[in-house]
């Protein structure tokens, strides 16, 4: 039967092993690293710049910025970074703060309601209907300045005598 202290040195003896095979195995890739640099005359400065598509002279892309992982199943581990269709594990979730992760995650609900207020503004005409801006004096018609005009105001050249207010 083993004892505690020859387990360990048995362990201790196959970690010195795997150790050197490690590093036997990284002197012969770095050699092989060293070769092809020279044999093709490549600086560690190139490989620095070497972003992974082939750049036209002259011209320098921007740094992509590293996406992080915004949210997490703690159940499974699965993330997601809050961009495209959300997962199951997330999608019907009223509050997603509860999956939040890192810094990318809003600190607060108020925060989050912050954020999500910014994102519903639309561009472009406001939807639903609008005040009037114009009034016909004598019919008290009213016109809010979408869509087409009015057969009243349409045929006149200068609409500021109908303008509202």
């Amino acid at each position: 039967m083993s004892t505690l202290e020859s387990i360990q040195a048995r362990i201790e003896a196959l970690q010195a092993k795997a150790d050197a095979l490690i590093a036997k195995e990284s002197e012969s890739v770095l050699k092989k690293i060293h070769d092809l640099m020279s044999s093709h005359g490549l600086t560690v400065a190139d490989i620095e710049q070497y972003s992974g598509t082939r750049k036209k002279a002259g011209r320098s892309a921007p740094a992509k910025k590293q996406s992080t992982v915004a949210y997490q199943d703690p159940k499974t581990g699965a993330t997601w970074s809050g961009r495209g269709r959300a997962p199951g594990w997330i999608a019907k979730a009223k509050d997603r703060s509860k999956f939040a992760v890192g810094a990318s995650a809003p600190a607060t609900k108020a925060e989050g309601k912050a954020r999500a207020a910014v994102k519903r503004k639309r561009k472009g005409q406001p939807r639903g209907p609008q005040p009037a801006l114009y009034r016909d004096p004598q019919s008290g018609a009213t016109w809010s300045g979408r869509g087409r005009a009015p057969a009243w105001l349409a045929s006149v050249e200068d609409r500021t005598p109908f303008l509202i207010g």
